[in-house]
């Protein structure tokens, strides 16, 4: 279990029984936004004392800002959606964690937050050799407190995107409706979740599900049948899928 404080510690959070008032105040009291924000001021204060000039730190910082959607494509499709990881039994826990839950229980807000022991190293992994080479030090300090911002401000609009909530802003309308459609429709596009911009790119793009074919994988991610017997790991450690089946029903119902 990861350690948490406030009103994680003796709750369960179910976005689609939440408010966005309600939203926020569980964003912020949740320890590895808390986390990311803290890392960001501290990253940010080292960029400022080293930088001997304000322009070449901003410029990674912006830099970050531009290859974000990249980024989250790239790991959504090719890591998360991954079939690698649940076939060895080192990795089984892990894809389950940071993928396979949340498709699971699209709404439960402890599974949707990204953990900190994947999130972190990779925003660090990006982020720091980028900005180096940019501006050294102080680019590298840079680049890291931007993509923890950035990171923060992807895990919120994730939130929302779950959330019974209308946003006013018509590119959050767009997004949560495409996302929508890419955990209840079809999971083999729209991996984009802040932006469509690399799904049109690589033609994973979808506006509305009758664009696509329904998936029967949308909420297992293929770990069914001959894979899911072949490879018990993940499993093993799950409750069947007829049970998810039968809770979405009861939660539809409710």
């Amino acid at each position: 279990m990861p350690l948490v404080w406030g009103p994680w510690s003796a709750k369960q959070f179910r976005l689609d029984r939440m408010t966005l008032g309600e939203l926020v105040k569980a964003y912020f009291t949740y320890y590895a936004i808390q986390i990311y924000l803290l890392l960001a001021a501290v990253a940010a204060s080292l960029a400022v004392s080293w930088a001997e000039s304000a322009v070449p730190p901003l410029l990674a910082a912006l830099l970050m800002v531009v290859l974000y959607p990249l980024v989250e494509y790239g790991v959504h499709r090719y890591i998360l959606h991954s079939r690698l990881l649940y076939r060895s039994p080192y990795t089984a826990k892990l894809w389950k964690r940071i993928h396979y839950d949340h498709h699971q229980n699209p709404h439960d807000l402890s599974v949707l937050f990204g953990a900190l022991y994947t999130t972190l190293p990779t925003i660090a992994a990006v982020t720091l050799p980028v900005g180096g080479l940019v501006a050294g030090r102080a680019g590298a300090a840079a680049a890291f407190a931007a993509g923890c911002v950035i990171f923060c401000f992807y895990e919120f609009v994730h939130c929302v995107e779950h959330l019974p909530f209308k946003p006013r802003s018509r590119w959050l309308r767009e997004v949560k409706r495409r996302h929508l459609a890419h955990h209840f429709h079809n999971e083999q596009g729209n991996y984009g979740i802040t932006s469509s911009l690399w799904d049109h790119v690589f033609r994973t793009f979808y506006d509305r599900p009758s664009d696509w074919p329904r998936s029967p994988t949308a909420f297992n991610l293929g770990y069914a049948g001959e894979d899911r017997e072949r490879y018990p790991w993940v499993a093993q450690m799950s409750a069947a899928d007829e049970e998810f089946a039968e809770a979405r029903r009861r939660r539809a119902r409710a």
